[in-house]
């Protein structure tokens, strides 16, 4: 996460607060009129703006052009410093010159995963559908993970400034194939791209991959199906080679889960994020997913005992940056600083290293 502001206490609980979530196609912009209401939200094509000024300006003329203060986006990109350089669109620009640009006092950028990471931590309950385990471990770590686009993944971890959420790019770690069918599977899109990321298979483009390397194996050629219909024909009943890549795409995202949770010790649950899952959820429930993550020889019983929940909510990247923008002015609050605490508190652990 970087951000950039200018000390002012007068203006350190003003309201409305601008918040985004920015990906490589959409940007999607609300305000925060209160503690966590978001309202107002709106889709904007990245495409239709030369610049992510251009973007915001026009939003907040679509609402009436309110006084904005504080602003907190989440984006689809690492963020490493001031200069952000979209990996997946034109957009680059200086967040420094892009606060003065906009006359805001506070800007807030993190990634669009970990905002979702942070989202978690005020989710409702309604929001969330447990795929089996007891109940999760107070105080305990928790881990995310969400196949979408890409392979986000993070974690959550207690400590007394409340959760601090892990910033990497664990999608990319090396994908391990848990029996023959995977290794299969495996080789033939090491044969294609030489190192086999987890989010090579754990995305929608994933799932057409996976589909692609079952019908080579089988010796015939693969129609021309997007994700969704792959998906549509699998819960549909009319292709079984559709139906055993989601069973296999749910078995793969099993292991890697499992991964991530025994990693952390998350103990405090596992939560699937994205939109993926969400789309045919009913399925999910009875697919190979729960009986994968819990086969872990010694760790067995472990892991049956950490729940896991496909989150639901409809906004979490516009959440997420509204709960960093928060953190943010209450780290950098007069008062916090008059009573000697550090400027630091809360920050999340990539803050940390800049």
């Amino acid at each position: 996460m970087s951000s950039m502001h200018t000390d002012n206490p007068q203006t350190a609980n003003a309201w409305p607060r601008l918040v985004a979530d920015i990906g490589g196609t959409n940007a999607r912009f609300a305000l925060e009129t209160a503690p966590q209401q978001i309202e107002q939200a709106e889709v904007l094509p990245c495409n239709d703006y030369d610049t992510v000024v251009d973007a915001i300006r026009e939003y907040l003329k679509r609402v009436g052009n309110p006084k904005i203060a504080h602003a907190g986006i989440a984006i689809a990109n690492p963020i490493l410093g001031d200069w952000v350089q979209m990996t997946n669109h034109h957009w680059a620009f200086s967040i420094e010159t892009t606060r003065q640009a906009l006359g805001f006092e506070t800007l807030v950028f993190l990634n669009d995963f970990t905002a979702q990471a942070l989202a978690i931590t005020c989710t409702a309950e309604k929001d969330l559908v447990q795929i089996g385990g007891t109940e999760p471990k107070e105080n305990a770590p928790k881990a995310v993970i969400g196949p979408g686009t890409g392979l986000g993944v993070s974690g959550l971890i207690p400590s007394n400034a409340g959760w601090v959420a892990l910033a990497g790019e664990g999608g990319h770690v090396s994908f391990p194939p848990f029996d023959d069918a995977e290794v299969l599977i495996w080789q033939y899109a090491k044969q294609k791209f030489g190192h086999v990321s987890a989010e090579r298979f754990l995305s929608g483009a994933g799932l057409s991959l996976i589909y692609e390397a079952l019908a080579a194996k089988e010796g015939v050629t693969p129609a021309t199906l997007t994700p969704a219909q792959i998906s549509e024909s699998a819960l549909g009943g009319s292709s079984p080679l559709c139906r055993l890549t989601l069973d296999i795409f749910c078995a793969m995202l099993g292991t890697v889960a499992s991964n991530l949770a025994l990693t952390l010790g998350a103990s405090g649950g596992v939560y699937l994020c994205g939109g993926i899952i969400p789309r045919f959820i009913d399925y999910f429930k009875q697919s190979p997913f729960r009986s994968r993550f819990e086969n872990k020889g010694r760790f067995d019983a472990y892991l049956a005992a950490i729940p896991v929940y496909v989150v639901l909510s409809e906004f979490p990247g516009l959440t997420g940056a509204a709960v960093a923008l928060e953190n943010h002015l209450q780290n950098h609050a007069p008062s916090r600083f008059a009573d000697g605490m550090s400027a630091d508190f809360g920050k999340t652990a990539q803050d940390k290293t800049e």
